[in-house]
């Protein structure tokens, strides 16, 4: 069956685009791959990923692009047909995309309103070996989103996407995998919008080690260090200048895609934390308000 595999990345309106893109080459620890007046690309050190965030100026901070992979340029068309019979707005039909790194894909709003794409053949990026202690992202781990009706839109990352259920936690927020990853996706209630995208650490030491160089860069964590129970990966979650939250996590669980069977983890402060020692909590990060673009596709 055809079906989403990957995460490729996300895609920023941001106003005050040179402040913001000054935090992920200098502060997060990505690699600018290429810009232009208004618009910037970054990859992460340790994977061959095009690029995890792109950058684009314009008068209101939002969501511009979630991008996923797939297989190949069949499976990307055989979305496409799943993604309109779901009901779905297209933006782009598939073909060739104008754009770094190439590929071929289509876009479309999701049921909330927020923009996705899927592609394939993407032209792939270079990459090193990283070593422990260096405190830089090696990927994007997993996305958070927020949704109106969020058990309608677990049915579409399902049905549609072809995502498997991984747990849940109690019957609010939902984890969601399209590979071995514990989770790719979340999904709690709210307005449509991100909640926060996360990057995989080589350790937990390299997740302290990023905490450490943003806490000296007046970026503070605003939730944890911790190690949550679903995908019982640790956390650190900040935020970027332009208000978006971001995660740095290490150690997420790797499970079998086809057999894995999900578990309901019953909400408390333990089940959140299990280690129980950090600052914050969900109430410390960013309140959920709709994403301002919604239905609004992006004119790149």
């Amino acid at each position: 069956m055809s079906r989403v595999t990957e995460i490729r990345y996300v895609g920023y309106g941001v106003e005050d685009f040179a402040t913001e893109r000054k935090f992920y080459a200098e502060d997060w620890g990505l690699v600018e791959v290429e810009a232009t007046e208004d618009m910037a690309w970054f990859k992460t050190h340790g994977h061959d990923e095009h690029h995890v965030v792109r950058l684009h100026k314009r008068d209101t901070n939002c969501i511009e692009v979630i991008a996923l992979s797939a297989d190949s340029r069949d499976d990307v068309d055989a979305l496409r047909a799943k993604v309109g019979d779901a009901g779905c707005k297209i933006i782009r039909e598939p073909g060739e995309i104008d754009g770094p790194g190439g590929g071929y894909g289509f876009r479309f709003f999701s049921p909330d309103g927020l923009p996705f794409e899927i592609s394939s053949d993407v032209a792939r990026g270079d990459h090193r070996a990283m070593e422990r202690w260096e405190g830089m992202p090696l990927k994007i781990s997993h996305i958070v989103l927020h949704s109106p009706d969020h058990q309608a839109a677990v049915k579409f990352f399902t049905e549609v996407l072809g995502f498997k259920v991984s747990d849940w936690l109690g019957d609010f927020m939902c984890f969601l995998r399209c590979n071995e990853a514990h989770h790719r996706f979340a999904l709690l209630p709210g307005p449509p919008c991100l909640n926060h995208v996360a990057y995989d650490m080589l350790t937990v030491d390299d997740m302290m080690r990023g905490a450490s160089r943003l806490k000296k860069r007046d970026c503070d964590i605003r939730w944890g260090p911790g190690r949550h129970t679903a995908g019982n990966n640790t956390f650190s979650y900040f935020c970027t200048p332009a208000g978006f939250a971001v995660e740095y996590t290490s150690e997420l669980e790797e499970v079998d895609f086809e057999t894995h069977e999900p578990t309901v983890h019953e909400p408390g402060p333990q089940v959140m934390d299990q280690w129980g020692v950090g600052s914050g909590g969900p109430q410390t990060m960013p309140k959920p308000a709709a994403d301002p673009c919604l239905f609004q596709s992006a004119e790149v």
